[in-house]
């Protein structure tokens, strides 16, 4: 069983903070829990809450389906002349213009060429910064991130300093009847999306206009619309984490993972293991025990492989083979079950054994937390594909950073979920007769983090390494897009709009930057009599004495009167003075060593944003140049160590740096009108695309000034055949 503290950590560390900050996982041995949640037992909680709820509404929604599409009749909004039938977005996230226009033009990316020539290709502006989070919310919303309130991955708590999830509020269950040893909740946990504004599927869905929207990034828990919906980002696995692996062996080790696993030792042997998987914590029991599953291993040496039995199931594995998803049924009380899906490979049969086992993943088709609109839809797409990944960023970075798994199994797992991915993709394509399609498919920008340190000769994360076994990931991961776009292209339709997009670029990560140590060392930032800088979350803060300090990716907050907790800084014209103070002095600056220039520039949010939730914004948004990032420990808290230093991790590639430097990409079968496309500009020509006029809220522009001439055609056509079939 993991220690306490790595339980806690888990519990604070949100996993696509984490993804992009593998080294935060070590972090949080303290009894802070309540910081992030939703912990273990939530999991448990909201899987009854689920399957109650779903029941409930299906016999509402069956009685009052007579007065609702009445009430539809007669409320129905009119549109006016649509321009397309079908609109269909593919999101390649992280795919990168400097890459995807080298290739097209060595003849690589054939489709993709083809796709430019038949409508067009640009590049796109990010936003600020260029996260994932931030940008799909933009494209989404069609409103820069002080309308939509998602600035980082991570927000803080303004009271405690502590780091919160930024796009979702998971509460917790306080209230229960005791019956002796037994709890029954009197209430179920509350899950809240934090990302405002409404996204285009949304304001298509007041017009009855149908939207499938699968996996795309901030939509958990899962918007309610006229369409359905597959949740993505900060989506937990089942022990109510955001992705925590596990590693059960006979090595004997008092060291713990560093980076979102558990190391479970196995007693006995030689060759046969008797031991338990725990799962969730049974809310239902007092003291909160976790759920547990026998798990019995069985080892024949000579055959090279391994007999597993979970909780009566027997699997044969060989070394070194990711098993497909194999299910866990964890009992919790009478008629509670919760279960789960996971994946197994021994990574050694010899002197030693040790079994991986995936994060274990929320069951589609019985999901513990709400994951799909509507409910059943999670289970009705694993029963058209069969069991697929539901956590929310699910390629396991973290197990190969601690060499639990290898560069080839972190390929297969990639590829296996991009499968998954098409296979839902193309189903709800077929059945689409009108309406958008929205995907994003994530393996580019996972495969880029991880494997550019074999792109470029003398990469720091590349020393000791054979270089040569994958310098091709990256290159092969495009094509490999490629040949999706070609499948696209083949099942459209003439009055059909396809746009191919993505959120950002990408660059290398050779070095980061402490910017906390650099406030310290100007003296922005100060720390408690005695404290050295070495406790992760800023706990060695003097906030009395401290004027600003830098949290999550890209983001320096101001230590506000009357916003912070312990705010010293006067808002009005001493924040707007500092804030040009720390602009001037980190705007150039100088990685001495290198002789580079780490920062581009810093960002005053004032400028680039605008809207209600611009107090929540940070106050600077940091640019770094190509090859810099935010440094491992600055992202967790730790204030002492070196300014600048090489990162030597598998993580060896990012985005999270200035915006001018790693534009996305942007294609579409039908020539744009805009010769420089944003990502807000989407939401609004999608509504444009079907008669809608976008909301005055909106800062994005259609791409579109009138219907594009294939388009008109298309339409025309089809309304001849209309009239000659009447």
């Amino acid at each position: 069983m993991p220690s306490v503290s790595t339980t806690a950590t888990r519990r604070f560390a949100p996993r696509w903070f984490l993804l992009a900050l593998p080294a935060a996982a070590a972090l949080l041995a303290t009894p802070a829990e309540a910081y992030v949640g939703p912990g273990a037992g939530i999991a448990l909680l909201s899987s009854v809450g689920v399957v109650l709820v779903t029941l409930l509404l299906a016999v509402v929604s069956i009685l009052a389906w007579p007065f609702r599409a009445l009430w539809r009749l007669l409320t129905l909004k009119k549109t006016a002349r649509p321009w397309a039938r079908r609109f269909i977005s593919v999101g390649l996230d992280g795919q990168d213009p400097r890459i995807t226009e080298r290739l097209m033009a060595a003849g690589k990316l054939p489709n993709l060429s083809k796709l430019a020539e038949l409508g067009c290709y640009h590049k796109i502006r990010t936003t600020y910064p260029s996260m994932t989070p931030v940008a799909w919310s933009s494209w989404s919303t069609g409103v820069n991130p002080g309308k939509h309130n998602i600035f980082d991955f991570l927000d803080r708590d303004r009271k405690t300093y502590l780091p919160v999830l930024s796009s979702a509020e998971i509460g917790s269950v306080d209230k229960f009847l005791r019956l002796g040893k037994w709890k029954i909740p009197l209430a179920k946990p509350e899950i809240r999306l934090l990302r405002k504004s409404r996204p285009f599927w949304s304001i298509l869905g007041d017009y009855r206009i149908w939207s499938t929207v699968l996996r795309v990034p901030i939509t958990f828990p899962p918007d309610r619309f006229y369409g359905a919906e597959l949740s993505a980002m900060s989506v937990p696995d089942l022990l109510g984490t955001q992705g925590t692996f596990l590693l059960f062996t006979t090595r004997r080790s008092d060291a713990r993972f560093k980076e979102g696993g558990q190391r479970m030792e196995l007693e006995g042997g030689p060759d046969r293991f008797s031991t338990v998987i725990r799962g969730p914590e049974n809310a239902f029991r007092e003291g909160d025990p976790p759920l547990e599953i026998p798990l019995g291993i069985e080892l024949d040496r000579k055959a090279g492989r391994a007999l597993v039995r979970i909780d009566g199931e027997e699997h044969a594995l060989v070394p070194r083979q990711l098993t497909g998803w194999i299910s866990l049924t964890f009992k919790a009380a009478p008629t509670v079950k919760v279960k789960g899906i996971t994946r197994l490979m021994v990574t050694e049969l010899g002197e030693h054994f040790s079994l991986y086992m995936s994060p274990i993943n929320l069951d589609p088709e019985s999901p513990a937390m709400p994951i799909a609109h509507p409910g059943y839809y999670s289970t009705y797409m694993a029963k058209k594909v069969g069991p697929f990944s539901t956590l929310g960023l699910a390629e396991d970075t973290w197990a190969l950073n601690e060499k639990v798994t290898d560069d080839a199994t972190f390929l297969r797992q990639s590829y296996d979920i991009d499968a998954e991915r098409q296979e839902m993709f193309f189903a709800a394509l077929d059945k689409l007769d009108r309406g958008s399609l929205a995907c994003v498919f994530d393996g580019t920008d996972r495969i880029q983090h991880m494997f550019w340190r074999y792109t470029e000769e003398g990469h720091p994360a590349g020393e000791g390494r054979d270089t040569t076994a994958h310098r091709n990931a990256i290159e092969e991961a495009y094509i490999h897009n490629d040949k999706l776009v070609g499948k696209v292209m083949s099942k459209l339709r003439k009055d059909d709009v396809l746009m191919v997009l993505s959120d950002h670029g990408f660059t290398s990560f050779r070095r980061g930057v402490n910017l906390n140590g650099w406030l310290l060392a100007n003296g922005y930032l100060a720390l408690k009599p005695g404290c050295s800088g070495s406790t992760e979350w800023l706990r060695d803060v003097d906030w009395s004495k401290t004027r600003a300090y830098a949290q999550g990716l890209t983001g320096i907050f101001l230590n506000i009167a009357g916003r912070e907790g312990e705010g010293i800084v006067e808002p009005g014209a001493e924040a707007a003075a500092l804030r040009r103070e720390l602009i001037a002095k980190l705007s150039g600056l100088r990685d001495e060593e290198r002789g580079e220039v780490g920062i581009n520039r810093a960002y005053d949010s004032h400028e680039v944003y605008d809207g209600p939730y611009l107090v929540n914004a940070p106050d600077l948004i940091v640019g770094y140049n190509h090859g810099y990032r935010v440094s491992w420990d600055c992202a967790t808290g730790v204030i002492s160590g070196p300014l600048f230093e090489d990162n030597v991790k598998a993580w060896s590639g990012d985005h999270c740096v200035d915006p001018e430097i790693v534009p996305g990409v942007f294609f579409c079968n039908h020539a744009i009108d805009k010769r420089d496309p944003a990502l807000i500009d989407v939401a609004p020509t999608v509504l444009r695309l079907f008669g809608i006029d976008a909301p005055a809220h909106m800062d994005g522009k259609p791409l579109f000034d009138k219907p594009p001439a294939t388009l008109v055609g298309a339409r025309e056509r089809a309304k001849g055949r209309e009239e000659r079939a009447a």
